[in-house]
């Protein structure tokens, strides 16, 4: 006995089938089978009749009886259902965007999303004529300059009920383990979500307290979803937050910084900025950079990898 398919395919197919009655004329199982079976979704002859049956008791199709094999047709002055067909653009988009999308987006969001996502996979499948699409996917990648770390292990149940409750404005009530091992339990206000590197981070405020603190989601052992909504800071923006350096924790404080590298080791600077308004020039066999830049400890730590590469730092700071 063939296995019976998911619920995801089912729906799959069925939106698939939806898509393809016409509405002007009549289409067979059969003629719907080799479309399908054309776009890479591979499936029974009888699983699309069983299916086109279900259908058309549900939807304002109407099906032709009168003789074998059975015609349906969108009926007389119905819409149907416009569906649009993924393109191959559109299907290596979703592909590559599938993974950054899952830890940074609602888990109830990413659920309603997978038929989407699964559409643009079975698209790229092996069933395809043309290859290039598929080979597409191997021919772009991601990397980072740092040591590559595998992410923290963060509870599912926990990432659901934090992307939940910050996507609904919910306080949350979490257990908390930090770094030092000390375990606490309170509840928080979830301000915003931020992957940065492999790690996910909470931006929060404690009951009682008025200032932001981050969270890292790897710590939060438990984490629980109250009935309370609460009103989003009006002064707070997640932009504004990273944009003053609070995840090289820094404390918002600008700074114009002056340095003085080797030529080999400052090149890149030349073409990736530190700043919009950074500028250098050439002194001997070294580049003067100066920069305006919020000074975190992040920085420091940049600057003292460069060793004595790098000489006449000097931070002047700018008043707010």
């Amino acid at each position: 006995m063939p296995k019976r398919p998911d619920t995801q395919e089912t729906v799959l197919l069925a939106i698939e089938l939806l898509r393809r009655i016409p509405r002007n004329r009549r289409v067979t199982a059969a003629e719907l089978h080799k479309q399908l079976f054309a776009a890479g979704i591979v499936r029974e002859l009888r699983s699309i009749q069983r299916q086109l049956e279900s259908l058309s008791q549900h939807f304002d199709i109407e099906r032709d009886d009168r003789s074998k094999p059975y015609g349906y047709s969108w009926k007389e002055n119905t819409r149907g259902l416009n569906l649009p067909m993924l393109s191959e653009q559109e299907s290596l988009l979703l592909t590559l965007a599938e993974s950054h999308l899952r830890s940074l987006l609602p888990v109830s969001l990413m659920k309603s999303m997978e038929i989407f996502f699964q559409q643009a996979r079975q698209k790229l499948g092996p069933q395809f004529s043309d290859k290039k699409e598929r080979e597409w996917l191997s021919k772009v990648r991601t990397v980072t300059n740092n040591q590559p770390l595998l992410p923290p292990k963060v509870k599912p149940e926990v990432f659901e009920s934090v992307s939940n409750a910050l996507y609904n404005n919910n306080l949350l009530n979490i257990e908390y383990k930090s770094a030092a091992g000390k375990k606490s339990t309170t509840t928080v206000m979830p301000l915003g979500l931020v992957q940065q590197d492999v790690g996910l981070y909470l931006v929060c405020r404690f009951e009682g307290y008025d200032n932001e603190r981050i969270l890292s989601l790897h710590r939060i052992s438990s984490a629980e979803v109250s009935g309370i909504t609460f009103k989003r800071p009006v002064n707070f923006s997640l932009e504004k937050y990273e944009m003053d350096g609070r995840f090289g924790f820094g404390e918002g404080k600008l700074i114009q910084l002056s340095f003085e590298i080797e030529k080999l080791s400052g090149a890149h600077l030349l073409e990736m900025r530190l700043s919009e308004d950074q500028r250098f020039k050439e002194v001997g066999e070294y580049y003067e950079i100066t920069a305006t830049l919020v000074d975190t400890p992040r920085l420091e730590w940049w600057l003292l990898g460069f060793g004595t590469r790098i000489k006449n730092i000097q931070k002047i700071p700018i008043a707010s």
